[in-house]
């Protein structure tokens, strides 16, 4: 099922939390609403298992908040991505409302669907690189592909993985992913690899 432009117009985003629903995913990209067709088994479980991996980490070393997915960021008036996961630090928390993010995250996670691919590699790239996003991970799993963008000098720089497959998180000090598992049958338990990160 594609998504759907179902609102195509010059929103911005007071319009965007007035019409579109909590329990619904959509983003607001250059003022129009593009609602997201239902995740796969297969998305929503990668989702899952890096946002208990993601969490685990932050939550333990009080770093700040993990977010996933229908939590809007509010960065212009007329873009308000909502992340599949996201980061935002501590240092930061007063930019967090009931509602949404007044600001943008500091991680921002995609994990590309096939009616997202657009959105996520292009549209999505030049609005958080814009917005000052520190780390975007673009997660292709058609393509088992890691997009991994590191901020330098206003600019996304795709990082260099270690050995050709660890990627380090300078936005999370200590957090690493071997991509591998991300394309896994069957993904490491997410407490078997936090443990073994916070003794490192």
């Amino acid at each position: 099922m594609a998504t759907q432009v179902t609102r195509n117009g010059d929103y911005t985003f007071d319009d965007f939390l007035a019409l579109v629903e909590e329990d619904e995913k959509a983003d607001l990209l250059n003022g129009v609403i593009y609602m997201a067709s239902p995740e796969s088994t297969d998305h929503n479980s990668l989702e899952a298992w890096l946002v208990s991996l993601m969490r685990g980490y932050t939550d333990d070393l009080d770093l700040g908040e993990v977010y996933v997915s229908r939590v809007a960021f509010r960065i212009t008036e007329k873009q308000g991505p909502e992340p599949d996961v996201s980061f935002e630090a501590k240092r930061r928390r007063r930019v967090v409302h009931r509602g949404f993010v007044g600001g943008p995250p500091d991680v921002a996670v995609e994990i590309v669907s096939p009616d997202s691919v657009g959105r996520d590699y292009v549209e999505k790239r030049q609005i958080y690189e814009h917005a000052g996003v520190r780390e975007y991970w673009i997660i292709d799993p058609e393509e088992r592909r890691a997009t991994l963008l590191r901020l330098v000098r206003g600019k996304f720089r795709e990082v260099e993985l270690e050995g050709g497959h660890i990627f380090r998180s300078q936005v999370l000090p200590g957090f690493w992913l071997d991509v591998r598992w991300l394309w896994a049958k069957r993904r490491p338990p997410a407490l078997q690899l936090l443990q073994k990160m916070l003794q490192e």
